[in-house]
């Protein structure tokens, strides 16, 4: 007990810098925000920027269908060299002249039914351009925090493990100082030096892993990670919610983006329907036109005729080979399962919407308990080293017991992150998710001094 003694007296020392990985590394002053991380993705994220020009390729569905609807103006104009020969007898006379002959139609639609579906049908698509977009946008927030959250929770990883070596090299010292005292054996050096050997291989592990992270977060902002803010150390959950799932529910199936965007494929495919059956209804075109000719024929030589009409035009489709009903047939299927899909989202939304809320309520209880359990850690630790200076323990119980402090502390930053982004997931389900709550969450990281 000698040689565990004389090591008693630096102990301190040894315990508060492994301890001291609890925190990781210190962070650069400049460290990249979360904020910082969202805006960065708004302007590199591929994903992102394809959504934003498709939301903007869909606006226009509105005007496309609004113009079925809308009168159409048409022109046209032709000029010909003629040569005409009339001959009469043995006598043949020769005539060149200039035909020139200008139109132009004004056409405005009375009543049609494949017109009205396009017009209906141009909303909808719009609208449901506009509703996939504000999914994206959803959907690229949701993006950046994972990938950051997933960095900073493999940091803590690697550190944990580098505590785990750490642990395995004081072993290997403490053997073979036994051993050559004759009070160890080789197979205990063998077996600390096998733990140590698979200890170096879980930190070279959880080094590969970190820089996949980085390498996603990477490649969501568009540039290089460098250092990140840190999980603040005073986390403090907020009140409970007082609106209750049922709440939650209503604003989802009213605001739940990708439940809008199949509502709105509901109505599209609806118009479908419409547009096929227009097939067997009739059109009635309102049309006027101006027309000016100028000796169009060798008999209006030298004369211009202006015509001018006013009517309506009616086309009855009368058979087309039953395309019409196929078509029929086949949109009304097509709605019915653009029905299904919206009722399959509805209830995978309602789904996960369940799940976040009730982990996000058992999180809290998780955090509360895990922060009791560093307590005790803490405590253990101190009465650790308090035991090794009366020689009752040796200095590996104390990196022991600083391991499971770790530990506890990493499960607590787990489950910290587990309930930022539970509360973010529910304010997705519900539609409501914005740049508004990124800011809000924000300030549970901040660069380390």
């Amino acid at each position: 007990m000698s040689y565990l003694s004389k090591q008693g007296k630096t102990l301190k020392t040894v315990a508060a810098a492994v301890a001291g990985a609890v925190l990781l590394y210190a962070p650069a002053a400049s460290a990249l925000g979360l904020v910082e991380a969202y805006q960065a993705a708004l302007k590199n994220d591929a994903a992102y920027r394809a959504a934003y020009y498709a939301s903007e390729a869909g606006k226009e569905n509105r005007l496309l269908g609004r113009s079925n609807l809308l009168p159409s103006i048409s022109g046209s104009y032709n000029a010909s060299k003629n040569r005409t020969t009339i001959s009469e007898g043995s006598a043949s006379v020769a005539r060149d002249y200039i035909s020139r002959n200008a139109t132009i139609q004004v056409r405005q639609t009375l009543f049609s039914l494949d017109a009205y579906a396009r017009y209906k049908q141009g909303a909808a698509q719009s609208n449901y351009a506009a509703a996939q977009f504000e999914s994206q946008q959803q959907e690229v927030i949701s993006r950046v925090v994972n990938a950051y959250f997933d960095v900073l929770y493999k940091q803590d990883l690697l550190a944990l493990f580098k505590v785990e070596r750490d642990v395995y090299v004081e072993q290997r010292k403490v053997n073979d100082r036994l051993f050559e005292k004759g009070e160890g054996t080789r197979t205990d050096m063998l077996e600390s030096q096998a733990r140590l050997d698979a200890a170096e291989a879980t930190v070279l592990e959880g080094q590969d892993a970190l820089n996949n992270s980085r390498s996603a977060l990477a490649a969501v902002i568009g540039g290089d990670v460098g250092e990140l803010d840190r999980l603040v150390s005073n986390f403090e959950t907020r009140p409970a919610d007082t609106q209750g799932y049922e709440a939650w529910k209503t604003v989802a199936l009213e605001r739940n983006p990708d439940i809008k965007t199949l509502v709105y494929g509901v109505e599209i495919a609806k118009q479908e329907v419409n547009k096929a059956y227009s097939g067997h209804t009739p059109r009635v075109d309102f049309v006027a036109s101006y027309g000016r000719s100028s000796a169009d024929t060798v008999q209006t030589f030298n004369q211009d005729n202006i015509v001018r009409s006013i009517g309506v035009q009616v086309n009855i489709p009368l058979y087309s080979g039953g395309a019409v009903s196929a078509q029929s047939r086949q949109a009304v299927a097509n709605q019915e399962k653009a029905k299904a899909d919206l009722q399959g989202q509805k209830d995978k939304v309602l789904l996960e919407l369940r799940k976040d809320y009730d982990s996000l309520a058992s999180s809290v209880a998780r955090i509360d308990a895990l922060k009791k359990a560093v307590a005790s850690s803490e405590l253990l630790i101190k009465a650790t080293q308090q035991s090794v200076k009366g020689g009752v323990r040796i200095n590996l119980d104390v990196l022991n017991a600083t391991q499971q402090l770790f530990t506890n502390k990493r499960d607590l930053a787990q489950a910290r992150y587990n309930y930022l982004l539970n509360t973010l997931r529910m304010r997705a389900a519900a539609g409501t998710l914005s740049e508004t709550d990124v800011q809000e969450i924000a300030p549970y990281f901040r660069a380390e001094s």
